[in-house]
């Protein structure tokens, strides 16, 4: 089954694909604000870099001539891109990144939640991002925005951009968060926000979210 949709994936993004060299430019941005512990830290590294590893996924990187890169986001001017755009031209290069990825250390470990300057970076990172089809930024957190521009406000510089903005939320205590990112943070056609019960939870849902992005055929679950 798994082969069948591998196979399905690299048909659709052949054709889709056409246009341009590059489908989609994604970039990854993690919360490592004050309420992620060092356990949780490594659980998203370590979920993330697995899920880039899947097949389906890695499939739909190499065929769609991806480029990636990696965020870490806290508070407000604690934002920074720890691995620059990487072009994933083969599975070698997804082995790459996603190695890169599970060695990244963290930056910050006490600070508050800023989603808005984290999306600001995104966008001034899109802007010198390579030619691609797509521009999506992949947003996870486990808290509300609480320091520095409220992402809501940078939302309409997205969609002017062409940026869509998709959401990962880890929902640990179960305050609303899942319809706070839905009303204030995603944007963009077809963007859309999973959500975890517990950063245990993280790598599944990573890998779903990630699927969804990546393929096509998955935008409708």
């Amino acid at each position: 089954m798994r082969r069948a949709l591998a196979t399905f994936i690299t048909c659709l993004l052949g054709f889709t694909s056409q246009a341009k060299a590059c489908d989609v430019a994604l970039l990854l941005a993690v919360d490592v604000s004050g309420s992620v512990d060092p356990s949780e830290y490594r659980a998203q590294m370590g979920g993330l870099s697995a899920a880039l590893r899947d097949g389906l996924v890695s499939e739909a990187l190499v065929v769609g001539q991806a480029n990636v890169a990696l965020m870490q986001w806290s508070g407000s001017s604690r934002q920074q891109i720890s691995l620059p755009w990487f072009a994933i031209r083969d599975f070698e290069d997804v082995e790459s990144f996603a190695r890169m990825v599970d060695e990244t250390p963290r930056l910050w470990r006490n600070y508050s939640t800023a989603i808005g300057e984290a999306l600001l970076l995104g966008l001034e990172t899109m802007q010198a991002a390579p030619d691609c089809e797509r521009l999506v930024i992949d947003v996870s957190g486990d808290g509300e925005s609480n320091e520095g521009v409220l992402p809501q406000d940078v939302k309409p510089l997205m969609a002017r951009s062409g940026i869509t903005v998709n959401g990962l939320v880890i929902d640990t205590r179960n305050e609303g968060i899942l319809d706070y990112y839905r009303a204030n943070v995603i944007t963009g056609q077809e963007s859309f926000v999973v959500s975890a019960n517990s950063f245990d939870e993280y790598p599944d849902r990573i890998l779903e979210k990630l699927i969804r992005e990546l393929t096509k055929q998955f935008a409708s679950r």
